[in-house]
């Protein structure tokens, strides 16, 4: 017995100090400290990450070098490193990690800005386009607007020129209406008009497009033609990040247009006198001399070569300092670009200067949600924008005597100069004139008086001349405040501005003669300044819930919006001194009833709109999803009858991938989500005053025997108080799929568009007012498909990437509700027959003219284009002359067989975005393009006797069996070149529109100088244009109207750059 207790006594012990020993041991393991760093695939520290021992509070964040340490952790705990855009990693805990994370396909755009908030992109139901601030900083562009450009589909952008400054064409799923088809803009929840340009690029985070009427109507009346949001950037949290961006670049045309030389020129020209019955003007057009008497030997002057500024200087500096804390986040920026233009910037004519200032701020005031639940938190957010800018410019794409336009017709016999007695003769000529002399004191040649060029002037003289100054200012505050009410109940409250300076100062300093309309006859003065003052006040309300697999969103807002201004112009003649115009400085009075000073000036119409607006956003575990929208607006624009009016819309989804029966999908389908959508949206972008009737002055008349005259008036129109908003009604369908693990992505869309009540005259006899009255009356059809396409990869450790986008549209005017059924709009100078129009049944706009057949190549072919009675269509026509189609079988050629001979709006516009990096190396490629736009060449006029030609006339018939396109070439014979598809060509094109090579050098070695990054790049602009089109561009927006009508365009540059990113 003893020894069996003495056992159980000594086992007793033994087993007490085992577990003595085992649960210090445990004890003492549940104490470590976990350190390690976090990095991204390409070594870059990842700044904020979150590290959490996972079921624990127990956290902390990631340093400015992407470090962290965190203690008291359990052994063998997870611990879970997440960040905004990476995949999520989960590990066991150590006392040392290190973490690399990787991108998240699935997440890294899954949030998109919408109307008033924010939605994960695998419930949204609309049809919303997104670019990123990557998208954008791969095709460095000039201006936000022109960003858009080949990068989302159904958003057609076409340069207007390659003006420095020049402000884009912006279509959203096709034109619109006849009126105005502008899109709305705005910049962090603030509608901005004028343009985008003071926002820098750089400080972009994202732009998102609203095409459909789903997405749009909650901006109701002013979202007919579609609604471009952008988000500017915010602070990280972490240090403070200093940046620093610097490119300089060479600038060139790109292309220049084929026109004939000196001898191909003077034979031409003897052609053409000859055909129309007069003697030839070159005795010898291989033996010639210029306009100063010396021979000419090969081209002679080339006007192309004289006028392009080549290596045209571009260069752009930013700088940013941002970061964030616990209770403040900023984003502080400051951007300089200047530019000079490839015509006409060495001689100060086409320049621009850009200085932008950004300060985003965030302050959260208090925080009191861990203690209690309803009015725990109060941020604030202050905005603050500047934009300055110098501008100057050059006609461009005008046929009144542009400078490119008059460089094509310039002959390549006039010299730029005259010298010595011919000279002389030509001072004496226009003795009553300062004529304009280059750097050397040589007088420039007036085109006049070497021959006719009606209004085409010498381009040099033209650029010599003193160039009217533009300038502006614009200031763009935001203040919101955004208070948490109770649970997820939040209301939002905001104050923005859009305070707009602009004006010119502009001189004559000298008696200037180019031509006969084109002269001064004293010097003068003048100045021009407008300021705008837009407001906006908004009151949201919204409240987000989840319960169980119910999501519930609403929104309730208010929004009250005015708009007003002024302007003040004026001149005086007679500068005291030239070198400083002004009209203080000048004498000018009344002379003789001449009254020799101007002044001008008072407010514009006011502008207010009052809106109230709801949604309502619910889905069942991501995968039934529905929402619908209402918004209503009150407008100062329209009738007493129809001041306010109401928007819905309505839209569905559903995530078939998330169905049971898709669960045995194969494992490379991701996802397919079916959408579909429908709403009205309104437009009050018109005049002020339409529906109310003015008064038309300068109606005098002349009563009673002695004839006294009585000032008069009479009213311009008909009132129209049922005059409303252009209402945009759209229906959209759209899928999107997902394939290997998020990889691969694929969207389309199809949409029909239809704009009913277009606002036009109303056809009614025109005696009833100055004008017909304004109504409701037109109607519009834009249909197409949209398709996304987007793919990542990797190769080891290179990273790739591509995106491609490409939309169809057709366009229909299905009625223009006026008397006749047509519209005519621009004519062409110089060229006769008509020019562009709208009409019931045709797109919109489109070239309206003469289809041609080819060219009559003798008698017999004349004699035999008869019709059903057997006489000649053409009687007056000879061999070489157009033989014009009898469109309307009545067996002549007049007026009536004009039709639609083409139109400038593409059928199909794509962009293609192809990104790649390795080892710090980085290279991205961007194809943009249009297919089915055709361009009308109006830069060849007959009636410019003495003008050049272009190449393509040497084709022209000059006997039988020669041409069967271009005719005969005759003086004074303008059948032959009246308005026809003989100027319609093909404006399809495909640019490589930006091309960048980079450089990032090892971080452990540019840290050694406090240098975090350091990158450097070279990257070329426009660099390749495949095109059929033969003229200097063919991105041709022209006006609103006129679209797709070349009369020398200025072109978009090819542009050389060399650029350094450094952060700090």
């Amino acid at each position: 017995m003893k020894n069996n207790s003495k056992q159980a006594w000594t086992f007793r012990c033994l087993l007490s100090v085992a577990l003595m020993f085992f649960f210090s041991v445990g004890m003492f393991a549940q104490s470590i400290t976990v350190k390690g760093v976090v990095k991204d695939v390409a070594g870059e520290a990842v700044i904020g990450a979150s590290v959490l021992e996972k079921g624990t509070s127990n956290g902390t964040i990631t340093d400015f070098n992407g470090n962290f340490e965190l203690k008291n952790v359990q052994q063998g705990a997870n611990i879970e490193i997440s960040f905004v855009g990476f995949a999520t990693q989960v590990v066991k805990a150590q006392s040392s990690l290190n973490i690399i994370l990787k991108e998240d396909t699935e997440t890294l755009d899954e949030v998109v800005v919408v109307g008033y908030g924010v939605q994960k992109k695998s419930v949204v139901t609309a049809s919303i386009a997104k670019v990123s601030a990557d998208d954008l900083a791969a095709t460095a562009p000039v201006r936000v607007d022109n960003a858009l450009k080949g990068l989302a589909a159904g958003v057609n952008v076409t340069s207007a020129s390659g003006q420095p400054g020049a402000s884009p064409k912006v279509r959203i799923r096709g034109i619109g209406t006849i009126n105005n088809s502008d899109p709305l803009f705005g910049v962090d929840g603030m509608p901005i008009d004028g343009g985008l340009d003071f926002v820098n690029p750089s400080d972009i985070e994202s732009i998102e497009v609203l095409k459909d009427a789903a997405s749009g109507a909650i901006y109701g009346a002013r979202a007919a033609n579609g609604v471009v949001l952008v988000t500017t950037k915010k602070g990280k949290i972490g240090k403070a990040s200093v940046n620093y961006n610097f490119s300089y670049g060479w600038q060139s045309a790109w292309k220049k247009r084929d026109v004939t030389s000196a001898t191909e020129y003077a034979i031409l020209q003897n052609e053409k006198y000859l055909n129309g019955g007069s003697a030839p003007i070159y005795a010898d057009p291989y033996h010639l001399v210029n306009s100063n008497g010396e021979a000419i030997s090969g081209f002679g002057t080339d006007w192309q070569e004289l006028v392009f500024n080549d290596n045209a200087p571009v260069m752009n500096h930013d700088v940013t300092v941002s970061g964030a804390g616990e209770k403040m986040n900023y984003y502080l920026s400051m951007g300089y670009y200047t530019q000079d233009g490839i015509v006409g910037g060495n001689y100060g004519h086409s320049n621009y200067d850009r200085l932008t200032l950004r300060s985003n701020t965030n302050y959260i005031l208090w925080d009191a949600s861990k203690e209690r639940n309803f009015l725990n938190k109060l941020d604030l957010s202050v905005n603050l924008a500047y934009m300055r800018t110098h501008s100057t410019g050059v006609s461009e794409n005008s046929e009144f005597g542009s400078i490119l336009g008059s460089a094509l017709y310039m002959s390549p016999l006039l010299t730029p100069t005259l010298t010595g007695a011919k000279a002389e003769e030509m001072v004496n000529t226009y003795a009553g004139y300062d004529l304009p002399r280059d750097a050397n004191g040589n007088v420039y040649t007036i085109a006049g008086y070497e021959g006719t060029y009606q209004e085409m002037n010498n381009p040099l003289a033209m650029m010599s001349l003193y160039p009217t100054q533009n300038w502006s200012h614009k200031f763009v505050p935001k203040f919101a405040l955004d208070l948490q009410l109770w649970d997820n109940l939040k209301y939002h409250f905001s104050y923005s501005a859009d305070l707009s300076f602009w004006g010119s100062d502009s001189a004559v300093k000298s008696k200037y003669y180019l031509s006969g309309n084109n002269k001064a006859e004293h010097t003068s003065a003048s100045a021009f300044k407008a300021q705008s003052t837009v407001w906006q006040i908004e009151n949201t309300l919204t409240y987000d819930k989840t319960i169980d697999k119910h999501t519930f969103g609403v929104v309730l807002g208010q929004s009250a919006y005015k708009s007003k201004g002024n302007q003040l112009g004026g001149s005086r003649w007679h500068l005291v001194n030239v070198n400083k115009p002004s009209i203080d400085y000048a004498t000018g009075n009344i002379t003789d009833g001449t009254v020799e000073y101007s002044v001008y000036g008072g407010p514009y119409t006011v502008h207010t709109l009052s809106s109230l607006f709801a949604r309502l956003s619910y889905n069942y575990d991501e995968k039934y999803m529905f929402q619908a929208t209402v918004r209503r607006d009150g407008s100062s624009r329209f009738g007493a009858n129809n001041k306010y009016g109401v928007f819905p819309s309505v839209s569905v989804g559903w995530n078939v991938t998330k169905e049971s029966f898709m669960e045995d999908r194969p494992e490379w389908f991701d996802a397919l989500k079916v959408r579909a959508s429908w709403g009205k949206n309104g437009s009050d972008n018109i005049a002020d005053f339409g529906y109310t009737s003015l008064t038309a002055m300068g109606n005098n008349v002349l009563l009673g025997k002695t004839a006294i005259k009585y000032n008069g008036s009479k009213a311009q129109r008909l009132a129209n108080p049922d005059l409303k908003w252009e209402e945009s009604e759209q229906t959209n369908i759209g899928l999107d799929f997902a394939f290997l693990n998020n990889a691969l992505t694929f969207s389309a869309d199809y949409y029909v568009k239809k704009t009913n009540g277009m606002i036009i005259e109303m056809p009614i006899p025109s005696y009833v007012g100055e004008t017909k009255p304004l109504g409701n009356v037109g109607d519009m059809k834009n249909s197409g498909v949209e398709f996304e396409l987007g793919y990542k990869w990797n190769i080891s450790d290179a990273v790739f990437s591509v995106k491609g986008n490409a939309s169809y549209l057709k366009n229909e005017l299905t009625n223009l509700g006026n008397d006749t059924g047509y519209l005519d709009f621009d004519g062409v100078q110089g060229i006769s027959g008509g020019g562009t129009r709208a009409q019931n049944g045709q797109p919109f706009p489109f070239f309206f003219g003469y289809k041609t057949d080819g060219v009559f190549q003798n008698m017999t072919e004349v004699n035999a284009y008869t019709n059903k009675d057997g006489g000649l269509i053409m009687p007056g026509a000879v061999p070489g002359d157009v033989r014009f189609v009898d469109v309307n079988g009545d067996g002549q050629i007049t007026a009536d067989d004009r039709t639609n001979i083409g139109n400038g709006t593409p059928d199909w516009t794509f962009g293609l975005n192809f990104n790649a990096a390795w080892k710090g190396f980085d290279f991205n490629v961007f194809f943009q393009g249009v297919s089915g736009a055709d361009v009308f060449d109006a830069t060849y006029r007959s009636d410019v006797y003495s003008g050049n030609y272009p190449r393509w006339m040497l084709g022209r018939w000059t006997g039988e069996g020669t041409s069967n396109k271009y005719p005969r070439l005759a003086l004074g014979h303008a059948t032959n070149w009246q308005v026809s598809d003989l100027y319609v060509h093909d404006g399809s094109y495909l640019r490589v529109k930006n091309i960048t090579l980079g450089y990032t050098l090892p971080a452990n070695l540019t840290k050694k100088f406090f240098v975090n990054r350091l990158r450097l790049y070279v990257m070329a602009e426009n660099l390749i244009t495949w095109t059929k089109y033969h003229g200097f561009d063919p991105e041709i927006s022209s006006g609103g109207t006129s679209l797709g009508i070349d009369r020398g365009v200025y072109p978009q540059a090819r542009t050389f750059s060399v650029g350094v990113n450094l952060t700090f």
